[in-house]
């Protein structure tokens, strides 16, 4: 009876605040509409600059050729190499290539043909992808002048291997069925991160604690109380995000199993509201409890594979991403959404998942010292 009156109390306390009710039910969603489309693993819309001292038709459908493949924006057309080093200098192109002098000629005489291509390499990101995207056309390029007796590389036309790939699990490779789990993730976990760790905090502040102190309230029905409200919210938030944003604007529908996915979020939230409990018994104060949750959150969103693999992580990034149970989260929500895995093979993470929420949860309870 004790705890259901400590829960009415921090529903009231939720709901009176207009403000951190707008924040903890409308900023996420917000989020989830905005961040998906906004973080982008495909890079377009690279500038080039083509110097073409050729001017011969062949040279006119290989630029074609870039600019339809809809990644590329042509800068500048010219024949002055020195102008368009220029324009890489002031950052208006990305990349320039040069076609040579008697380009079409060397051609038609099965000649092999270089291609120059300069990089701006200060986005070691985007000069990458970009050479590989100009690397790839000019390669496809020459695929289809050595089918008509043309060869770029020179010599005679050989026969070639041609494969096809199949995309397993997300067949036309759309980025946003492999962001919008992790997102999803990443919001439920500010919820738990930010709003739990300002919770005891604000009471310390108010002085309302003291009064809490003096009653006969065990600790572990204290920290009950203070993490059952935003144990609902946090499923309330991700149950909007899963079951209406994602398959309404996003078109994703879980391939595995909806119930497998709140089990582990069930436990899942436990642990990052145990976090949250856990920096605000160690702060006395709302601006030491935001500073915490902020560098774990930071900590939680660079380190959980998110945006980069936690496998070209070096050794220590890894074992810090394997202490993080936002990284084990991200991978049951990719693993169940798009590849339908059941829970034999989502059970590691599931284990650590648990073991988190044990070990947060009894610090937690154990470093609140109630005191009268």
């Amino acid at each position: 009876m004790m705890l259901k009156y400590l829960i009415e109390k921090e529903f009231k306390q939720i709901f009176r605040n207009k403000t951190i009710l707008k924040m903890i039910l409308l900023l996420p969603l917000v989020q989830l509409l905005v961040l998906p489309l906004a973080a982008d693993y495909e890079i377009k819309n690279i500038n080039i600059a083509v110097v073409d001292h050729d001017r011969s038709s062949v040279a006119r459908d290989l630029i074609s050729s870039i600019t339809a493949s809809g990644y590329f924006r042509l800068r500048q057309y010219g024949d002055d190499y020195r102008e368009a080093f220029h324009i890489l200098e002031q950052d208006k192109a990305d990349l320039i290539l040069e076609i040579p002098k008697d380009f079409e000629r060397a051609l038609r005489r099965q000649q092999a043909v270089r291609l120059f291509v300069a990089v701006n390499a200060v986005n070691g990101a985007k000069a990458s992808v970009g050479g590989n995207y100009l690397q790839r056309i000019i390669s496809d390029y020459n695929r289809n002048l050595s089918l008509q007796g043309i060869n770029v590389t020179g010599g005679v036309p050989q026969k070639e291997i041609h494969f096809e790939p199949l995309n397993w699990y997300n067949p036309f490779l759309n980025y946003n069925f492999f962001m919008v789990p992790g997102i999803l993730v990443v919001l439920v976990t500010m919820i738990g991160a930010y709003m739990c760790s300002l919770n005891i905090v604000k009471e310390k502040e108010l002085g309302t604690i003291e009064q809490v102190n003096v009653t006969p309230i065990r600790k572990s029905r204290f920290i009950l109380g203070k993490l059952i409200p935003f144990w609902i919210i946090g499923m309330f938030v991700f149950s909007i995000g899963l079951l209406v944003i994602a398959p309404l604007v996003y078109h994703i529908f879980p391939a595995g199993s909806i119930v497998l996915i709140y089990l582990v979020l069930a436990i899942y939230m436990v642990a990052i509201l145990g976090i949250g409990l856990l920096i605000s018994t160690y702060s006395n104060t709302q601006q030491q409890a935001m500073s915490l949750a902020f560098f774990c959150m930071m900590l939680f969103l660079l380190m959980s594979g998110l945006f980069t693999s936690t496998e070209s992580m070096p050794a220590w990034g890894r074992a810090i991403a394997y202490c993080n149970p936002v990284t084990h989260f991200i991978e049951v929500t990719r693993l169940v959404i798009l590849k339908g895995s059941g829970f034999r093979d989502i059970l590691p993470q599931f284990s650590i998942i648990v073991l988190m929420a044990i070990i947060f949860n009894t610090w937690a309870i154990l470093n609140y010292k109630k005191t009268s």
